[in-house]
């Protein structure tokens, strides 16, 4: 199918629209989901704009996936989660520093290191639910 400009646009709306619905009707939990997703998502990108020696677009995707992350520490409680907390508060803060050196040294491994440890904390978050389920129907 071929979109004219106009149907791209409208196409791009939607999509907007349908993310900030979900980001409003979000739990906490799938907020943190959406985070990193939309971490890893601009990291892959900023790959692509790597490996093409797009500066410009590289260092911008980097950005954002910086911003994604200091907002996920920023969300961190850690009087509740303790040393879980610190530990994650101090994952995340490497991985904002392997992200800009990444930026600066055009090196890809160094993204795809930030990708693998954000793909770890993500996995462990998509088993939240299925362990709250569980828990619920044993108690």
């Amino acid at each position: 199918m071929v979109y004219t400009s106009h149907q791209g646009a409208g196409l791009a709306r939607y999509k907007k629209v349908g993310v900030e619905t979900n980001f409003e009707t979000a739990s906490p939990h799938r907020l943190i989901q959406m985070l990193l997703e939309g971490a890893l998502e601009k990291i892959y990108l900023a790959k692509g704009y790597m490996q093409r020696a797009d500066a410009a677009l590289k260092g911008s995707h980097i950005s954002w996936a910086i911003s994604i992350i200091d907002g996920l520490r920023m969300s961190l409680d850690k009087d509740a989660a303790g040393e879980i907390s610190q530990n994650l508060d101090d994952l995340y803060d490497y991985m904002a520093r392997r992200l800009a050196e990444a930026n600066m040294e055009n090196d890809i491994g160094m993204l795809d290191e930030v990708a693998g440890l954000l793909v770890e904390i993500k996995s462990a978050w998509d088993v939240v639910p299925e362990l709250i389920q569980e828990h619920e129907t044993t108690v």
